[in-house]
């Protein structure tokens, strides 16, 4: 269960009433803007990865290889989608656990992203394989 969606409004909701005992209504306008605020730096945020992503085919991506340095246990889709700068290739049936999700760049290669309640659980970077004329370390 992520506890998250339960505690956050519970705590705004506390914070709201601590400063209502504290200052009365302008501790609640205080409190009730900082929270809107927050709300407004996550929605501003979404948006403009977004934007970013919406210049991109669906599921590419300039480097795979980049892509894969970059990628760390328990980021969440909307910053793999932001460091990506493009949307994955859904690979999943929508809503079911784990989602999986793919890009890949102009050579071939491509990263598999799975994301167990939204974070990101496990991935790999798969590469072409070399052409049989080229040695192993010449294919980039």
């Amino acid at each position: 269960m992520n506890w998250q969606r339960i505690l956050v409004p519970i705590a705004g909701a506390a914070l709201v009433a601590m400063a209502w005992r504290s200052w009365g209504w302008p501790g609640v306008a205080l409190v009730v803007g900082a929270i809107v605020m927050w709300l407004l730096l996550h929605f501003t945020r979404l948006t403009q990865v977004l934007k970013r992503a919406a210049d991109q085919p669906i599921g590419y991506v300039g480097s795979a290889v980049m892509l894969n340095a970059k990628l760390r246990p328990n980021l969440t889709l909307l910053h793999v989608i932001g460091l990506a700068r493009a949307l994955g290739e859904q690979l999943s049936p929508k809503e079911q656990q784990p989602e999986v999700f793919r890009w890949t760049d102009g050579s071939g290669s491509r990263v598999t992203c799975e994301f167990e309640q939204g974070k990101l659980a496990r991935w790999r970077l798969e590469r072409p394989p070399a052409a049989p004329d080229e040695p192993a370390g010449a294919a980039q």
